[in-house]
This record gives structure tokens, sequence and C-alpha cells, in this order.
């Protein structure tokens, strides 16, 4: 046990830091939107580059990885869509829900939980795990928050589209796409910019935890709180349980047998509260209230749940 709280400990006094920071008036909410930023567009992108640039690409892309979390993400999705659908819940607050339960913050904590528990692939599995959710789950998600409130005209392609342009017009979307150009074409990668990124990319760790921490000072929470409670359940208990089925279906059936070390990543990740912009997703839709205190339930209780899931692991 004391293992699991050398891992879970430095992650979570680092949210709380964060959170003391901002109640303390240390620094403002203002000031956590302005580090998040630094870390979303200039240690994440050199983080990712650096992932990915000096690494033959096959070793960089693991199908059965991906496999593995997307079918674990997918499984998740339909199963909230049906339990929340069946108490009667109108389609925006379904779909919120639903991209509450799949989306994990693979960024701002669980990054810094690989980095802990499995150093060696934590910048591989980020990249993987970005992949699965930036092309696939979000899309998914926000499609369903954009047909919850239909509008003359406009077409799930149009949407697509829309989503498309987003994404890559993202930093660390470019700074990966970079790294994989570099990756394919063998381009020279000199070190001195190497350690620049490194240095970069090092300070995306610490400093994430501590705006997540900062960003839950002071969140609406006004909204309906048992299902808030049903999204945080979702994602802290349903998507890690629908990760180690996919592990153990796709390993018995020989689909894919994934090194013991990707295994626990692709749990674990699952295991990790929802992403921070889930909050902002859900706003025009009237609904961050309850994005607000799923996202806050979900990061408290998950001491607890991160905790058994890597003492099982």
């Amino acid at each position: 046990m004391i293992e699991v709280l050398s891992i879970t400990f430095p992650l979570f006094a680092a949210i709380g830091l964060g959170y003391g920071t901002v109640a303390f008036g240390l620094f403002s909410s203002d000031d956590m939107k302005v580090l998040g930023r630094y870390v979303l567009n200039i240690a994440l992108p050199a983080l990712l580059f650096n992932a990915v640039a000096g690494r033959d690409l096959g070793e960089v892309l693991h199908p059965g990885y991906l496999l593995v979390f997307l079918s674990a993400g997918l499984a998740t999705m339909l199963i909230g869509y049906l339990v929340v659908t069946l108490s009667g819940t109108g389609p925006a607050r379904r779909a919120v829900a639903v991209m509450g339960m799949v989306v994990p913050n693979s960024a701002f904590v669980g990054y810094p939980a690989l980095l802990l528990t499995l150093p060696d692939i934590a910048g591989q599995v980020l990249v993987l795990n970005f992949l699965v959710e930036n092309v696939i789950l979000i899309p998914v998600g926000l499609i369903l928050l954009d047909l919850s409130r239909p509008r003359p005209g406009r077409t799930v392609l149009g949407v697509l589209g829309g989503i498309a342009k987003d994404f890559l017009s993202r930093p660390f979307v470019i700074g990966l796409l970079l790294g994989l150009f570099v990756s394919v074409t063998g381009l020279p990668y000199p070190e001195p910019l190497e350690r620049f990124l490194s240095i970069l990319a090092g300070s995306a760790s610490a400093l994430a935890l501590v705006v997540i921490g900062g960003t839950l000072y002071g969140l609406p929470m006004r909204g309906d709180r048992a299902l808030a409670g049903g999204i945080a359940v979702g994602k802290l208990v349903l998507h890690p349980l629908m990760a180690a089925a996919a592990v153990a279906v796709f390993s018995m059936t020989g689909i894919a047998v994934l090194p013991e070390e990707f295994r626990q990543a692709a749990i674990l990740s699952a295991a990790i509260p929802m992403f921070s912009i889930y909050i902002i997703l859900a706003q025009p839709y009237g609904h961050d209230g309850i994005a607000s205190i799923a996202l806050l339930t979900a990061v408290a209780s998950s001491f607890v749940t991160l905790s058994v899931v890597l003492w099982l692991l």
C-alpha cells in the first residue's frame, strides 16, 4: 500500500496545492487559465514531438493498444448511453453524460500518473491515448451534443468538418504531426533541439496537476447531482472495467495480446478523471453545472479509485 501511496500522494498533493493557491489568493482563476494554455500550447506539443520524432514509427504506433483503448471507450459510451436513456434523461444531458464517462484527462492527470508508474512508455501511451480520444471519442461526443439541438441545414458531415478544422489547428496536434513527419522521413534530429524540447516537456507534468487543482476552485455547483454522480461512477468505475474486459477478451482470443506494461497502461488511463475542457463543452448547452459537479466529484474520488486500480495492477 505504501507503493501505491507513493504514486497517488504526489499526484493529489500537486492538485491540492493548485486548489490552495487559488483558494488563498496566491493565484487567481485567470492565472490558472494562462498556465493551462502554457501546458496545452507549449509544454504538451514539445512532449508529443519528442515522444515521436526520435523513434521509429513502428515503435510508437501500437495497434493492439489502440484497439483495446478504443474498444473500452466505445463500450463505455454504449453502456452509458443506454443507462442514461433508460433513466429518461434528455438528449443534451445524455450527450454531456456520455462524453464525461469516456474521455480521460490524459494530458493533465494521465501523463503524470503514467510517468510515476510506467515511465518508459509514458510518452508513447500519451500519444496513443491522444489519437483515440481526439480522432474518435471526442468527435463522437461532440456530434451527440450537436444533434441534441438540431439546426436547419446542419449535417453530420458539417459537424465533422468543423471538428477536423479545430483539431488540426491545435498546437499539440501540430507538435504530434511534426513529430510523426520527422519519424517517417528520418530527418536529422539534432541533440540541442531534443534537449530544448525536453526542458519544455519536463515542465508539463507538475504544472498540469497544479492547474487542475486551481481550476476546480469556484466551479459552478448547481445541477443534477444524481446524474453528475453517475457520470463520475461511469468514468472512474465503468471505463476501467471496460478496459480490463477488453484486455482480457482480446488476449484470450489472440486478437491483441499486449505486453504487461501496456495492459496496465490501458486500464490506468481509463481510470483517470474526465478531461478539463469538459465543462467548457457542456456550457453552451446549459449543463456546465452538471459537468462541474461531475468533474469535482471524479477528481476527489479518484484518489481512492486510482489507489485501488494501482493496488490491483
